[in-house]
């Protein structure tokens, strides 16, 4: 039986089925995690990754991910995906985020202009067990908790919340109708409410100044910040390697090939769009392009930052083009059901999101780097504030695990069958307890994986180079 037929079945059916899953899974049985005899080196699981990669920027990859165990965790995601396919699971599954560590969890606007929070990468995004995408976000808390000098009972209380969280949410949604699930979300008023009434003076005022400077992280704010005027014409700013330019990375040919494919891209890939967006696309000219150097993990793939004008200059769209691998989950959760790895992005962001950035979309390009390689569109940036975990104290992060719980729970509901896993959850805190010793145990891996990163530098067998935004 499918996840979709699931849905068919009455709700005392379905409950049924998500007890059923503890005779597959006790709640207990989540807190055991050992490497298996067979697990591959991680490193080597990095190297397959970045086989495919601009090798001229693998090394700043291993530069960022040695920088600490929380840096490493998130280019690790692969890593754990092989770790999570030997733990136990309910049998039941939902759209996965595939990289829900906590700072894929921020604000972010609504095409109606509201600032909402939400999670926000889906490069791996895949259906699956949902306790991975659970499992990801509290062992990325544990992470941060120990960097920021937490003892260990403080980083269970994280934990236990954050699991809660998911657990009470998930059994809410459980009892709500279809399109109440669809409609729910979490918009900056509800965030400032709940957060000042828990924390101090000096933590509200974080809050309102992260929340006032994420309404300032528009186009206009990135264009000041990403180009300049270049004999009269508005151009991308160089700042390499992390921005640079069609005209500084090849000569004349090879750049106008290249170009022609960027452009055509953004042709194509307007296909993708609601009729409406279309039409609002076609209102811009492309004027410039950049190669962009993205995130943690993502260092080495493919990515263009596109810059479009409207009416003038002072009327800018900026538009980020990322390449679009096969999920690291598909080798363990299945294939992606979509031919074109843009479109599974998209589609999964679409499912999983509350609302999801008006200028999403999805196409492939022939012959770059002499292959085919897939590709989803966005804005490069429109309202968006990350967490800054270094600076939370153990309760801002406790509510902030709180938020992350809820947030993901509620895109579970939108995909698995939310009645069945409220069900496999229960009432106890019997999961909560469990996740706080396999966040505890997977962190002590992590320590391990970012030492063996770190002797294989020293040994010449990678390189790695500072972080040029540093």
């Amino acid at each position: 039986m499918t996840e979709t037929t699931h849905h068919h079945l009455t709700p005392q059916q379905r409950a049924a089925l998500g007890r059923a899953g503890r005779s597959r899974a006790r709640r207990s049985c989540h807190a055991e995690f050992a490497p298996a005899p067979d697990r591959p080196d991680p490193v080597d699981v990095i190297e397959r990754q970045s086989a495919s990669r601009i090798p001229e920027l693998v090394p700043i990859r291993y530069g960022r991910m040695l920088e600490s165990p929380f840096r490493f965790f998130r280019g690790a995601a692969a890593i754990m995906a092989t770790d999570l396919a030997t733990t136990p699971d309910s049998g039941l599954r939902a759209q996965l985020c595939g990289d829900a560590h906590m700072l894929n969890f921020r604000l972010l606007a609504s095409p109606e202009r509201h600032l909402m929070f939400d999670v926000n990468d889906f490069d791996e995004t895949l259906p699956g067990p949902w306790e991975w995408d659970v499992k990801r976000l509290v062992v990325s808390l544990v992470i941060a908790g120990r960097e920021n000098g937490f003892s260990p009972s403080q980083r269970a209380r994280v934990v236990r919340s954050t699991v809660r969280s998911y657990r009470e949410s998930m059994r809410g949604f459980a009892r709500m109708r279809t399109l109440d699930v669809w409609y729910s979300r979490i918009d900056v008023e509800d965030l400032h409410a709940t957060l000042s009434a828990k924390l101090d003076s000096r933590a509200r005022r974080r809050v309102s100044r992260t929340i006032s400077k994420a309404r300032t992280r528009d186009h206009l704010q990135a264009l000041e910040k990403l180009a300049r005027v270049v004999d009269g014409q508005l151009r991308i700013a160089p700042d390499p390697p992390l921005i640079t330019p069609l005209d500084d990375l090849m000569p004349g040919v090879e750049r106008k090939e290249l170009e022609h494919q960027l452009r055509d891209l953004i042709d194509r890939y307007a296909t993708t769009l609601p009729a409406d967006r279309r039409a609002l696309l076609a209102q811009y000219r492309v004027v410039d392009m950049a190669r962009k150097v993205v995130g943690v993990g993502s260092v080495g793939t493919r990515c263009w930052i596109i810059l479009l004008l409207g009416r003038d200059d002072g009327d800018p769209l900026l538009l980020q083009a990322k390449e679009a691998p096969a999920s690291v989950l598909a080798e363990f959760a299945g294939a992606s059901s979509h031919l074109n790895q843009g479109e599974r992005v998209v589609a999964g962001q679409r499912l999983m999101q509350a609302t999801s950035d008006m200028f999403l979309g999805w196409e492939r390009v022939e012959g770059l780097d002499g292959r085919e390689r897939d590709f989803y569109v966005r804005q490069l940036r429109d309202w968006k504030a990350i967490p800054q975990a270094e600076l939370m104290t153990p309760d801002v992060m406790r509510l902030f695990g709180r938020m992350c719980g809820a947030t993901i729970a509620r895109a579970h509901a939108r995909s698995g069958d939310r009645i069945a896993i409220a069900a496999y959850l229960g009432g106890s805190d019997s999961f909560d307890r469990a996740l706080a010793r396999f966040a505890e145990s997977y962190a002590d891996q992590n320590e391990r994986d970012h030492r063996a990163l770190a002797a294989a530098v020293r040994d010449g067998r990678v390189t790695a180079a500072p972080d040029p935004s540093a």
